[in-house]
Formats: C-alpha cells, sequence, structure tokens
C-alpha cells in the first residue's frame, strides 16, 4: 500500500514554536550573562531551531502515527479487503476516523443480515423436516401395518395402500415445487414467453378446481364478461401463479363464499389480474412473510389441508423471473386480494 500522508503541520509548528521560544529565551539569557547579546545570533538561532525541530517533529510524528494506523488498515484489510477504499493509507485523523466508522457501520449491517439469514435458515430447516417428516412416516405406518398382517384382508390393504400413495404423492408434490424454486433462485428455469389469452388460462384453471371449490362451497367467477386479453409472458408459469392463487383463495374461503378475478389496464402496457375472496383473511403481521417458504398464517389447518406450503413461495419467484409485481392486500374477517402485473402482447 503505498504511503501518502495528508499533512497536517498543527501539531509540529506548534510544538516547534514551543520549543524555540523555550530554547531563545535560554539563549537569551546566556547571552546577557556573557554581555555578547546580538539580535542577528538570535534570529538565526531562533530560525534554525525552528526549522530542525519542525522537520524532526514533523518526520518522527508522521512516521509513529503512520506505523500504527498502517498497522489497522492491514488488520482490518484481513476481515475484509474489499469493504475499504482504495485511497493511499492517510496520517489524517479525520480521515482514518471517517474510514473506520464507515467499515464498522458496513460490518454492522453485514452482521444483522447474516442474523436474519441465519434465523430464516433455522425456520426453514425446521419447516422442510416438518413437511417430508408427515408424509413420510404416514406412509411407513400404513406399509408397517401391512406387513404386521394388515395385507391379508383384502378392505384393509386396499384402504391402506391408498393412504400410503397419497401420503407419498404430497412427498413428491412438496419435492417438486423445492425443486422448482431452487432452479429459480439458481437461475437455471428458462421462461418460454409467447403471446397468450390469459382470460381463456383463467376460465380453464376455473374449470379444473371447480370439484374443489364445490367441496369446499365457494363459487368461482369474473366480476365482468370479458373479452380476449393477451399478453406476453410464459403460459404454463402464469397458469400455475394463477391456480395456486386460486387454490389459496379456496382452502381459506368462508362457507358460501365467492373467489372472484378481475383484469384491469394498469398501464398502457400492463394488466393487473387480480383474485379476491372473501375467506377469513390474514392478520397485518403475517402480511410481509405471506410469500415465504413454509410459512403458515394458518400453523394448523393449512397442513391438514395438504398444501406443500410453498405455493405462494412459487407465485412470487415466478412473478419476479417475468420482471413483475406481485402485491397482497388483507383484512382480517374480511377477506384477502393478490395481485399481480403482466405485460400485455403488442
Amino acid at each position: 500500500m503505498p504511503v501518502k500522508f495528508k499533512k497536517t503541520y498543527k501539531f509540529a509548528a506548534y510544538t516547534s514554536g514551543y520549543i524555540t521560544v523555550i530554547l531563545s529565551v535560554v539563549l537569551v539569557l546566556l547571552l546577557i550573562y556573557y554581555q555578547s547579546f546580538s539580535y542577528v545570533l538570535l534570529f538565526l538561532f531562533a530560525l534554525s531551531c525552528y526549522v530542525i525541530s519542525f522537520i524532526i517533529i514533523q518526520q518522527r510524528v508522521e512516521k509513529f502515527i503512520y506505523k500504527r494506523i498502517k498497522k489497522i488498515y492491514d488488520d482490518v484489510s484481513l476481515l475484509d479487503a474489499s469493504s475499504l477504499s482504495t485511497q493511499p493509507v492517510t496520517t489524517d485523523m479525520e480521515t482514518l476516523t471517517k474510514e473506520v466508522e464507515r467499515f464498522a457501520h458496513a460490518k454492522k449491517l453485514e452482521i444483522e443480515t447474516l442474523k436474519i439469514r441465519e434465523n430464516y435458515r433455522k425456520d426453514f430447516i425446521g419447516n422442510i423436516a416438518h413437511e417430508l417428516k408427515t408424509p413420510l412416516f404416514t406412509a411407513q405406518g400404513y406399509l408397517l401395518t401391512l406387513l404386521d398382517g394388515a395385507l391379508d384382508d383384502k378392505k384393509v390393504s386396499e384402504k391402506y395402500l391408498k393412504r400410503a400413495h397419497k401420503g407419498i404423492e404430497r412427498l413428491i408434490y412438496v419435492v417438486k415445487d423445492l425443486d422448482m424454486i431452487t432452479q429459480f433462485e439458481s437461475g437455471d428455469l428458462d421462461l418460454h414467453k409467447e403471446a397468450f389469452d390469459v382470460v381463456e388460462i383463467i376460465q380453464n384453471v376455473f374449470d379444473l378446481l371447480e370439484m374443489k371449490a364445490n367441496e369446499q362451497k365457494a363459487t368461482l367467477t369474473f366480476d365482468l364478461i370479458y373479452k380476449p386479453k393477451l399478453v406476453f409472458a410464459d403460459k404454463e408459469r402464469i397458469r400455475q401463479v394463477i391456480t395456486n392463487l386460486l387454490v389459496n383463495a379456496i382452502k381459506y374461503s368462508k362457507e358460501n363464499g365467492t373467489v372472484e378475478v378481475s383484469i384491469d389496464d394498469l398501464t398502457n402496457s400492463k394488466y393487473l389480474v387480480r383474485v379476491t375472496d372473501n375467506g377469513i383473511g390474514i392478520k397485518e403481521e403475517h402480511l410481509q412473510r405471506v410469500f415465504e417458504r413454509f410459512y403458515r398464517v394458518d400453523k394448523s389447518g393449512s397442513r391438514e389441508s395438504g398444501g406443500s406450503g410453498l405455493g405462494l413461495a412459487i407465485v412470487k419467484h415466478i412473478m419476479e423471473a417475468h420482471n413483475e409485481k406481485i402485491y397482497v392486500e388483507s383484512q382480517f374477517g374480511v377477506g384477502s386480494e393478490f395481485s399481480f402485473t403482466l405485460e400485455k402482447a403488442e
């Protein structure tokens, strides 16, 4: 690291001045004592004393400070050289103070971020262990029961095999959703964008989820009769977004509730698709976390309904991959609205 001093001479100048005054006084007393007082001699002595003192003090102080500041730079650089500026080492204490304060602030933010990530990691591992453990133990329990003798009873064996199969299906569902999110986060999942009618896609999803909605005694509906609305996006991924949002709305809808989809012209180049329900709603403290993996507003009921806990996280990743926005608004006890933007096809 090159040496380049930002010289502030105040300390050396004042100290040299003090030394010069003191020695000059001593010299005057000596000259008077020996009766050989001379202003010229006094001036030359004072000037020489000041210059020599200033040079020595300045050099020694700079070397003293530089060696210690250089050690601070070196020690800090071992932690993270990239976070320090590329400016040369300086003996200016104000500059050093600002540099160290900036470094300390950056490290404080980094530590806070690491703590947040560590807490998230713990939650994630706990959640994924629970999600995988439940269907595994379910399937294992039924299979062990069959191996212990229930296999001989045709009715019991068929029922238990179906239940074990259901547990395995849920396990596969969770693993597939995890794999999809991992691909999104690593950038390995390519989007195949094309122009298509989003109204038609929504109607197709309505048809697929009609039976599920009937079981929940919920009604799927458009708020208006729409003409075709062409968008430019990955058709299958948007189908998945709409499906996940509708499944979520149906799951938390009230008896005889309504799940409504609307499409608005947001700008000249964007549509806003809204999925609204009059279900149980989401409390305000949960709104910031509903798109997290495995985060559940209802810790008990949602697991019993068989979801992977990854539906909204997948929705968020898909929309981010499209460089689109996803929004959520909710009032507890009244209902929720999830909305997302889509690019209009030219």
